[in-house]
């Protein structure tokens, strides 16, 4: 006899007896094919606290906001997939960036999040968090998914895997197209195919994948409030109509795991290919007046080569569980980097054109012990180096270096007790900074501009540190013991060394000063009935910077004060989801990002943004699914993102500081039809 198919869903958490902290969990595929998303990158808003923005077009990495970091496109959180990492380092627009355009969500079996510095697995990037997505080997049922959209949104999907040989073999392709409601579309096209063969079991066994994705976009930026105000555009409307770009990533790569009696082996390599190339205008007429403008080119072509390896070895000393692992990690990133200024995409002279070869060697160790059946513990040590040069065509700015750094980890966990569990965490961690910003002497763009105006003074060039120390404290609890009700509750503590960045946007290093963020999360996942589950999500975050300020390197100088622009204080969701209630599948998803401060005085701030998203499925037979989304259901007039600096209009004879944002899309419609075979 056929059994018929059972569906078991899963908070975003994991359970008692299995989590290390009170901040990190496990989505489940069903959670992740049932939420209501506008772009891909919004798979991680899974993750209680985060949130996902877009300030230009669709094939441009997201932004990303957690425990009050402005995460620009990656810095302080750690995105792999499949073991392979997604951020970039020395990336030509932004370090740390973190393009999910090439995530395939339907073929994701497991996404694990963490926060804070505490897992010694975990290295570069691993400050505010981490999100590590897995790929299916074996898809349950082949895939065809077809839809459409009210803004110029369709997408087409087919995923199959069969027995080949000893193993399976899975192959998935996708095409998606998108306008959004700009005056001149997006038209964002973007291509996906993924090929994986796999043999054996998640404990034993291993797999080859193969990727490739490509896109190309047009860019309507954030745009400066004072135009929209006095009707010179609308809000859908752009400064520079030339902005835009188009990327392309491929990968090879390949898993391993074995296990035995004595211990776990775990290896994984991998290559990356890329390619990008963005057109940015953000200020307009500040440097260069009409016709010419401050359109600039950013290139980065790559290569990317790395593994990692881990062995884990049970033990039993004086009849104590315990688990020992060791670990190794390297990465080596080839890199050609450019800036040019343009004008209509159209190069005028190049700034700086460098090529960088940045390589790192991360060894670890970590023990976990079960002390009593009330308390267990998970301590480790990392240590990492790296080393870097650049060959920069500015001579001044050619060079190398190498630097290490020690993370140790610690975690406690005691209980259950009365179906709770409590955690106090303490850690250390790093992020790596763009290389160009240590070793440079020379300001590229600012000695450039003088040799346009016939002056050959060279500007000198503030450095900054490759490596950037975090230290984390947290403590927190998770308790099961009303009946159907999970709660978690955590109040941390992240200390940064300095928040200097390198602007690729200038080809300069800008001023970093210490900070501290302390915090309050809470989230609570309720199964009202069988067939509804509620979830809800708040955090609260105090962000600072910790050193004295005279204005001078402020966000507008003069203005001193100690809140660090971009650091939301409130992050908040929550949603109803219909399961269980087949051929019925709903969800109403609520997102809140706060008020925001723009300068370090708390002078000007952006509003904040609260939207509702909803899903509504009905199967209409056994292979056959009708779906409706719906995105800002109450079509919120509210922002995704908001700057504020300097910028010159057209008509303007001098830069004004304003604030600059970007709309979020108004109330939308998306109609799929989804098959199984």
């Amino acid at each position: 006899m056929v059994m018929p198919p059972i569906t078991v869903t899963a908070p975003a958490a994991a359970t008692l007896g299995s989590a290390d902290t009170a901040t990190e969990g496990d989505v489940s595929q069903a959670q992740i094919e049932q939420q209501p998303r506008y772009r891909v990158g919004e798979i991680l808003e899974s993750m209680p606290g985060l949130i996902i923005t877009q300030h230009s077009g669709e094939g441009k990495a997201n932004q990303y906001f957690l425990r009050g970091f402005d995460l620009d496109h990656g810095t302080d959180i750690a995105i792999s997939l499949d073991d392979m990492p997604v951020n970039m380092r020395t990336h030509a627009h932004g370090q740390g960036y973190s393009d999910l355009n090439f995530v395939i969500p339907e073929l994701i079996g497991d996404l694990h999040y963490s926060k804070g510095p505490y897992f010694a697995a975990l290295g570069d990037f691993d400050t505010a968090g981490a999100v590590q997505i897995s790929y299916v080997d074996v898809l349950p049922r082949d895939l065809l998914s077809i839809s459409g959209g009210t803004l110029g949104d369709y997408r087409g999907l087919a995923a199959m895997s069969r027995p080949w040989g000893a193993g399976n073999i899975l192959v998935a392709t996708e095409y998606s197209h998108a306008d959004g409601p700009w005056k001149i579309p997006d038209n964002f096209n973007k291509g996906n195919v993924v090929l994986r063969y796999s043999q054996g079991s998640a404990d034993n066994g291993f797999s080859f994948t193969g990727a490739y994705s490509a896109d190309t976009f047009h860019a309507t930026k954030q745009i400066a409030q004072r135009a929209v105000d006095t009707g010179l555009i609308s809000r859908f409307e752009a400064i520079d109509p030339t902005d835009g770009g188009d990327s392309a990533r491929y990968s090879l790569s390949a898993k391993y795991v074995s296990t035995t009696d004595y211990g776990q082996l775990k290896a994984n390599v991998y290559g990356i290919g890329y390619r990008l190339n963005l057109f940015n205008d953000f200020d307009y007429f500040v440097t260069f007046p009409p016709p010419i403008g401050d359109q600039f080119h950013q290139s980065d072509r790559r290569k990317i080569y790395g593994g990692n390896v881990s062995y884990a070895m049970p033990a039993t000393p004086f009849g104590l569980e315990m688990t020992n692992t060791v670990g190794f990690q390297t990465r080596t990133d080839d890199i050609r980097l450019a800036l040019a200024e343009t004008t209509d995409q159209l190069t005028r002279f190049t700034v700086r054109d460098d090529h960088v070869i940045e390589a790192s060697v991360g060894i670890y160790v970590e023990n976990r012990t079960r002390w009593l059946d009330w308390v267990r513990t998970v301590t480790g040590l990392r240590e990492d180096i790296f080393y870097g040069s650049d060959t920069s065509s500015l001579v001044a700015n050619t060079g190398s270096l190498v630097r290490q750094i020690t993370s140790p980890k610690g975690n406690l966990t005691m209980g259950p007790w009365l179906a709770t569990e409590f955690y106090a965490s303490v850690g250390q961690g790093f992020h790596s900074n763009d290389f160009r910003g240590t070793v440079e002497r020379v300001d590229a763009l600012a000695t450039e501009l003088n040799q346009q105006a016939g002056d050959n003074t060279v500007v000198a060039a503030m450095r900054g540190p490759l490596l950037t120390k975090a230290t984390g404290y947290e403590a927190g609890a998770r308790s099961e013991i009303i009946p159907g009700l999970k709660t978690t509750a955590a109040v941390f503590v992240l200390d940064l060394d300095s928040e200097a960045t390198f602007n690729g946007d200038e080809a300069g290093t800008a001023t970093g000063r210490p900070s501290r963020r302390v915090g309050v999360e809470f989230s609570a996942d309720y199964r009202v009935v069988d067939w509804l589950a509620l979830n809800g999500n708040l955090a609260f975050t105090r962000a600072r910077y910790t050193d004295e300020d005279d204005g001078s390197g402020d966000t507008e100088p003069g203005h001193p004060g100690k809140l660090i622009p971009g650091a939301a204080k409130i992050i908040a969701s929550g949603s109803a989801r219909v399961v269980n209630l087949d051929p019925w599948s709903a969800e109403l998803r609520f997102r809140f990002f706060g008020r925001r401060p723009l300068i370090e005085d708390d002078s000007v701030t952006s509003r904040p943004t609260a939207l509702f998203d909803a899903e509504v499925g009905y199967r209409l037979t056994d292979w056959a699914q009708l779906r409706l989304d719906a995105f800002n259901l109450l079509n919120a007039h509210a922002h995704q993102i908001d700057y504020f600096y300097p910028s010159q209009l057209a008509n303007e004879t001098a830069p004004i500081y304003d604030i600059h944002f970007k709309p979020v899309e108004p109330l939308s419609f998306r109609l799929s039809l989804n098959f199984t075979f």
